[in-house]
């Protein structure tokens, strides 16, 4: 299969639906007053119904809906409060979205809902496991930036299975992989320090799309300055939040507007320069089949520099609650060993966003006591690793099926 410009196998097309599928649209209320819409496809007998759902994509058309549907269970995709638009984005909220879908489906009849994480679904759908796992009382009362959030006020039924296909770290834990820590000065697109530069073959950069090398001390320098970026972002996060939320508590005193008008002029973050991972371009470090590039195209050393990137636009409390690995919640690693519901990972051989170190990582942090690591060939978005495979979709997709019928007989029809 041809690669398209942007992200190897980024746009592949979604196999067709199974000609009984019924498809209905939805409208759902969350329990704070948000509004989200979703697709509930089904087929004749299904009782199982697999959940996909994304904080900051549309999964309408994910290339997973008819892999699953083929083998007789029904398919919910979802988005959240912001989807399209994350410059808002907090995952705590996203909970309370997820939790909407999970109670209509129950209240469909569904015996079974499983919920599917692909790429940042998996880390969404681990921070509602988790959360939904504990007693209200105990679930978060706030986000990163401190803005209330009423999880505990929430239903949040607990799903009957985890499923993942190329689950990368979270986006804050993503980004601290993905960010350029020699920029200098963050109102500029162009600064850089050569010594952290990424791209400047002193470094070990070489021209692609041949592997770059690092020296071990490189890398050691680079991974402790791209934390460091973090750290500073963050601060200046915290700062604006608070005087927002400053502003917010003496506007509920005196109903000045004034008041009212500073607590909503929190600015935006740029975030310039979020797509130089080492790993892009140097295929030793973390091996896998994947190709030369990154999630966003063949030539990282440029997309680097474009308008386009995680991250590039977010209000302070998106920052510290979505893109920072240092105050975000929606951490796959962090969530994971609190996740006891029956699941299974497959991981894509040829991923630029989950290695296999990433991996089996996550599989020893499961707290399921029935956990299943599988992997199968292919990239990131589902396509085939290599020109005239099978994709990657679906190849996770008959192993997640496999799966199921495993453990879920009545929710799919009886193979033909």
């Amino acid at each position: 299969m041809a690669e398209n410009g942007l992200g190897a196998g980024r746009y592949l097309a979604p196999a067709e639906l199974p000609e009984a599928t019924t498809t209905t649209a939805h409208q759902l209320a969350t329990s704070d007053g948000a509004t989200v819409n979703g697709l509930l496809r089904t087929v004749p007998g299904a009782t199982t119904v697999a959940v996909l759902m994304h904080p900051r994509q549309d999964f309408s058309h994910h290339v997973l809906v008819p892999e699953l549907l083929s083998q007789g269970y029904a398919v919910w995709t979802q988005g959240t409060r912001t989807v399209g638009n994350d410059l808002t984005l907090l995952h705590e909220q996203a909970l309370l979205d997820l939790a909407a879908g999970n109670v209509f489906l129950r209240d469909k009849g569904f015996s079974r809902v499983v919920l599917i994480g692909h790429s940042g679904g998996a880390a969404l759908a681990a921070f509602y496991l988790q959360q939904a796992a504990r007693p209200p009382a105990e679930r978060l009362r706030r986000t990163p930036s401190g803005k209330p959030v009423p999880l505990g006020e929430a239903e949040m039924p607990v799903a009957d299975g985890f499923l993942m296909m190329a689950p990368h770290p979270g986006q804050g834990a993503l980004l601290l992989r993905l960010i350029d820590p020699s920029v200098v000065d963050e109102r500029d697109p162009r600064s850089a320090a050569p010594d952290l530069d990424p791209y400047l073959p002193a470094n070990g950069f070489a021209e692609p799309p041949g592997s770059s090398a690092y020296s071990e001390e490189f890398i050691v320098a680079y991974r402790k300055a791209q934390y460091g970026r973090i750290a500073r972002i963050d601060a200046v996060a915290r700062e604006l939040a608070e005087q927002s939320a400053t502003a917010r508590r003496k506007y509920g005193e005196t109903r000045d507007a004034a008041d009212r008008r500073t607590a909503l002029a929190t600015g935006v973050l740029t975030v310039y320069r979020t797509d130089a991972d080492l790993r892009s371009v140097d295929l030793s470090l973390d091996p896998n089949d994947r190709p030369y590039g990154s999630l966003f195209g063949r030539r990282p050393d440029l997309t680097n520099y474009g308008v386009l990137g995680f991250g590039r636009l977010t209000t302070p409390d998106s920052w510290l609650s979505t893109w920072s690995a240092i105050s975000g919640n929606a951490d796959l690693a962090a969530c994971l060993p609190d996740v006891t519901v029956p699941t299974l990972l497959v991981e894509l051989t040829g991923d630029q966003a989950c290695f296999p170190a990433d991996a089996q990582r996550f599989h020893d942090l499961s707290g399921a006591a029935d956990s299943t690591h599988v992997r199968v060939p292919g990239r990131h978005f589902g396509a085939p690793l290599q020109e005239g495979m099978t994709s990657g979709a679906t190849l996770a997709g008959t192993e997640m099926g496999e799966w199921l019928r495993a453990r879920f007989p009545a929710g799919a029809l009886a193979p033909a």
